[in-house]
């Protein structure tokens, strides 16, 4: 081991600057044997180092090389695991735990014992030896051995250790003194003792010499230890009175902080009283107006205004804990209190009599509006009470119960007065309404006076309703209603939903009703709009959805809520919307009763007039929508709209039922149905109510099935017609309502456009092939045959040659056609379909050269038929295409 030693020590450490002090063979606890070395090691340069360095054999044998070295100062425990019996394992605690196994326990025993002196003489921090053997341990260090440098003690704890170059230089100076130190060790033994025995001579001389100055030091010594003592003695003195010092001082102190709690409580009584002061002191001007001031002129108002704020600041005050149990607090509530109910009172009262005053002076004018058409204007009465508004607030936020008082006492009296106005209003536009029928035709109706009294009988029996709407009066261009007067007196009204008919009811009745019905509409406008306005500027309640987070806004046409100067904010509640609602339904109940009775009785006069009305309602509805979908106007005209909207679908169904019950003469011809001619009155009329209506589509629903009737029952009427030919029937109904539709354009309908094209095409080609059969009968059955005997697989060129189809046959029918006769029959076909046809459609020449096509076709047949059956046989018909285009045209002109 010693060899090894020293080779660790030339090879590793010395270059290094490091001294090896123990080493132990180990190998790791658990594992294959590798062994290797752990070396306990100190630097030879200051500060010193202490290191454990773990040396390991290199692969090849050959040489050591350093593995890995931890500092000695961050070792924490050695386990030797067992202190009673030789056990070779131990464990270091680094940052981790090593578990080592030693060749043998005396090694691991050195190596222990070596760590533990390192670790007494250069560490502070002290490493924990557990389960070591007390007699490995040194109870203490040497004195010499903390005083060595460099070398002095390890030498203790090895055998043998290295001079370092310090000490072979101071040895190499001593030997150059004595040259004769190596040749004569005895003489230079001897000269180092001479020497030795000089220096302790001295040393005693020296000690002796210094008795005396030692005997002065102990005077010296004895003469400051009696100074001390004085001093100590004045120290106490001065302790004592500083004692009394701090005493006074505490005093002081003391004194000190019971003045700042003085102050700093005086303080806040002051906050407190000046607080009191300052926000429940009500001036005397205020108490003034609110138990005497005048509600009735501009600046007592605002006196009491600004006096009732006041008032609810004060009372609204947030007290501090135990204000409340203050007299002086108590009392001022106390007049707080009955302030606040003697103004309520007065308020009230006042309000209630302004409420009724304003009603008599509102009432003394409704004669002279109701015989323009129009309802009074409440603008002023609004603008006389909304000076009260801050003051109903104010009542509103004190006294809930006289403020819900006042707002039924208001609504009573508001609903009597619109009720009464409303009433007259529409009496006066139903006594309008129904002289739409009267003026311009005292003629006819002075034979009708049946229907007249029943007319008047109806306005007096039927009442109204009215609703939001804006928009503008629309004109209608006037309705051009085609067809001759024999046309008109076949089709009654296709809207005859009373006793009247469609002759009785002329454009301009209509235009009138549209105008009537507008302006209800228009002065029902601004009167509700108004009102609503109103009660939630008066009531302080909000309505308008937009204005639920908080904000005021201005619109365009002054329909939203306007901001009263000094108005408290607040977010809206759903209470205070349905309170408006229901408001607003009290005073104006009897308005959606008046509007039904008045739509009912448009209707009765002529259910045209729900077309008017299904424009107008609904483009007001849209209007009043987009302002306010949840307002009272909005709701009100959505549930008349759904009136208006059942009398119209009840007008379609009218039509489509009136056609399924139409009835035909036996004895004349069709010509063109009524409810066909209706529904071109009815589309012609619909198409200028309609444009650019928001409803459109409510129409052309209507189109669609009114159509598909008109298609079913023309078809049905034709299958049931014994005096005209259905095809005549089918063709000229349909063409008529061909030309309908494409006069009018109807996007919708463009589909049964193209079809009654279609059946009129077909029909017309039917009619003419069937009627033109009669004037060359026997020719057309001739032809047919031979048709037949080639359809049977005769050749064409064979047929000829059959008895019943030879030239002598075919030769002998020509001779039955001659030109003359030809014409006769065309002359006679020609008034026939004449016969057939209405002059309404004026279809006889279409029908007529049609059968020219068809006539000049068959006989390029017929000839066709002669050149390939007959061939050579030179046989011709009697008369030529020239000759078929002049008998065509002739007959043509002589009718």
């Amino acid at each position: 081991m010693t060899a090894i030693k020293h080779a660790l020590q030339r090879d590793i450490f010395t270059p290094n600057d490091e001294r090896l002090l123990s080493i132990v063979n180990v190998c790791k606890a658990g594992k294959k044997k590798k062994n290797c070395f752990l070396c306990a090691t100190v630097t030879t340069e200051r500060p010193v180092q202490v290191r454990v360095v773990k040396v390991k054999k290199s692969d090849k044998g050959d040489f050591y090389k350093r593995q890995m070295a931890w500092e000695l100062r961050d070792l924490a425990e050695v386990d030797a695991k067992d202190a009673s019996k030789e056990n070779p394992e131990f464990d270091l605690h680094f940052e981790k735990v090593y578990r080592w196994v030693a060749s043998s326990t005396t090694e691991k025993n050195s190596f222990i014992s070596c760590i533990w002196k390192l670790n007494q003489r250069y560490l502070r921090k002290k490493v924990e030896f557990v389960n070591v053997s007390s007699q490995l341990l040194e109870e203490s260090v040497p004195s010499g051995e903390s005083q060595s440098v460099a070398g002095g003690d390890e030498d203790a704890l090895d055998d043998y250790q290295e001079l370092n170059a310090r000490e072979e230089q101071d040895i190499e100076s001593m030997m150059e003194v004595c040259d004769y130190a190596i040749s004569n060790a005895e003489a230079f033994a001897e000269k180092l003792s001479r020497e030795l025995q000089v220096l302790d001579g001295a040393n005693i001389q020296s000690i002796m010499a210094s008795e005396k100055q030692v005997n002065i030091l102990m005077q010296l010594l004895d003469e400051a230890l009696s100074e001390v003592d004085t001093i100590e003695g004045k120290l106490s003195s001065y302790e004592e009175m500083l004692q009394s010092v701090k005493e006074q001082m505490d005093q002081i102190s003391q004194s000190n902080r019971l003045i700042h709690i003085s102050n700093t409580n005086n303080g806040k009584l002051l906050n407190e009283i000046q607080f009191l002061v300052n926000y429940m002191d009500l001036s005397k001007g205020h108490i003034r107006a609110l138990q005497d001031g005048d509600l009735s002129s501009p600046k007592g108002i605002e006196a009491c205004i600004n006096a009732s704020e006041a008032l609810l600041q004060c009372m609204n005050v947030a007290l501090r804990p135990g204000h409340d149990n203050l007299m002086a607090v108590k009392q001022q509530q106390h007049l707080f209190a009955d302030l606040r109910d003697t103004f309520a009172r007065r308020l009230t009262n006042h309000l209630n009599n302004v409420f009724v005053h304003q009603g008599h002076d509102q009432s003394s004018t409704l004669s002279q509006h109701m015989a323009e058409l129009t309802l009074p204007k409440h603008s002023p009465l609004h603008r006389d009470l909304l000076r009260y508004a801050k003051l109903m607030e104010w009542l509103k936020n004190t006294q809930r119960e006289k403020y819900e008082g006042l707002s039924r006492t208001y609504v009573d009296y508001m609903t009597r007065l619109y009720e009464r106005e409303i009433k007259d209003f529409f009496e006066v536009a139903k006594i309008k309404m129904a002289g739409t029928t009267k003026e311009g035709r005292s003629n006819k109706f002075a034979t009708l006076p049946r229907k007249e009294s029943a007319l008047k009988q109806d306005t007096e029996s039927l009442h109204g309703s009215s609703g939001k709407l804006t928009g503008s009066t629309s004109s209608l261009n006037k309705l051009a209603v085609q067809g001759s007067n024999s046309r008109r007196s076949q089709s009654s009204s296709l809207l005859d939903m009373g006793n009247m008919s469609a002759s009785d009811l002329d454009v301009a009745d209509r235009t009138k009703f549209d105008k009537i019905f507008e302006q209800v509409l228009i002065e029902l406008e601004p009167l509700c709009l108004a009102e609503q306005d109103f009660i939630s500027k008066f009531f302080k309640l909000q309505q308008h959805p937009i204005l639920a987070q908080g904000e005021l806004e201005e619109t365009d046409g002054g329909l939203s809520r306007q901001p009263i100067p000094g108005e408290h904010r607040h977010s809206v509640t759903s209470n205070e919307k349905d309170l408006v609602r229901s408001m607003m339904n009290k005073i104006f109940h009897s308005i959606e009763t008046e509007l039904n009775s008045l739509i009912a009785l448009g209707d009765k006069i002529d259910s045209f007039h729900s077309l008017y009305m299904l424009v107008k309602m609904s483009h007001h509805v849209w209007t009043a929508q987009n302002v306010d979908p949840a307002s009272y106007l909005s709701t009100t005209l959505g549930n008349v709209l759904v009136t208006v909207k059942r009398n119209f679908d009840k007008c379609i169904s009218g039509q489509m039922r009136q056609m399924e019950e139409v009835k035909i003469s036996k004895k004349s011809k069709v010509g063109i149905l009524s409810f066909v001619t209706r529904f071109e009155e009815f589309a012609e009329l619909a198409e200028t109510i309609f444009r650019n209506a928001e409803r459109r589509g409510d129409l052309d629903k209507a189109y669609v099935k009114l159509i598909k009737a008109v298609f079913v029952n023309v078809e049905k009427v034709a299958i049931e017609s014994q005096k005209t030919p259905r095809d005549v029937v089918m063709m000229e109904n349909f063409h008529h309502i061909f030309s309908t539709l494409s006069h009018l354009k109807i996007s919708c309908l463009e589909t049964e456009r193209r079809e009654a094209k279609h059946k009129y095409t077909d029909h017309l080609q039917s009619y003419v092939i069937n009627s033109l059969g009669q004037p060359l009968e026997k020719l057309n059955h001739f032809f047919e045959g031979v048709e037949a005997r080639v359809a049977q697989g005769i050749r064409e060129e064979e047929v000829s040659y059959q008895l019943a189809f030879n030239k002598q046959e075919l030769r002998k029918v020509i001779k039955e056609y001659p030109g003359k006769e030809v014409k006769k029959g065309l002359d006679n076909l020609y008034k026939k379909v004449d016969k057939h046809l209405c002059e309404e459609e004026s279809l006889l020449q279409v029908v007529w050269h049609s059968m020219q096509d068809e006539f000049i076709r068959q006989y390029k047949h017929f000839e066709g038929l002669i050149g390939r059956c007959y061939p050579g046989s030179g046989i011709t018909m009697e008369f030529t295409i020239g000759d078929m285009l002049e008998y065509f045209s002739s007959i043509a002109q002589s009718h």
